[in-house]
């Protein structure tokens, strides 16, 4: 793929060009695997949050930062954005399928991490 071929959507069966620095896949992961977005995606795993309860439960993050984070993620489709009309306008993020998709190895590598750091030394 080469030039604008490279920016559209993959037919079925077929992979983008990954190591291609044109490739939309290579903007996702990095987004996916920013400071952030890895914590916000398994923040997002089992509920949907508010923004302020995402800024809470993700200790460390600007307020900047994790809105920044938090607009990649909704155009990168892994992070939906509702807004309920009230006032002031209530803000809801949660997964998308593609957001659960991604999230769910992560996770599982998040869950691993912390299993093995609790194991007492062995040797």
């Amino acid at each position: 793929m080469t030039g604008s071929a490279q920016r559209t959507r993959a037919e079925a069966g077929e992979r983008y060009e990954v190591f291609h620095t044109d490739c939309p896949a290579r903007d996702v992961v990095d987004h996916v695997t920013s400071r952030w977005g890895v914590w916000v995606l398994i923040s997002l795993r089992s509920t949907d949050l508010r923004f302020f309860e995402l800024r809470e439960s993700i200790q460390g993050v600007s307020e900047k930062m994790l809105a920044q984070t938090l607009r990649a993620l909704v155009q990168d489709g892994l992070v939906r954005r509702e807004v309920e009309p009230t006032t002031p306008p209530q803000v809801t993020y949660g997964l998308t399928e593609f957001g659960r998709d991604v999230g769910e190895p992560l996770a599982e590598l998040f869950d691993r991490i912390t299993q093995r750091l609790s194991l007492p030394d062995a040797g």
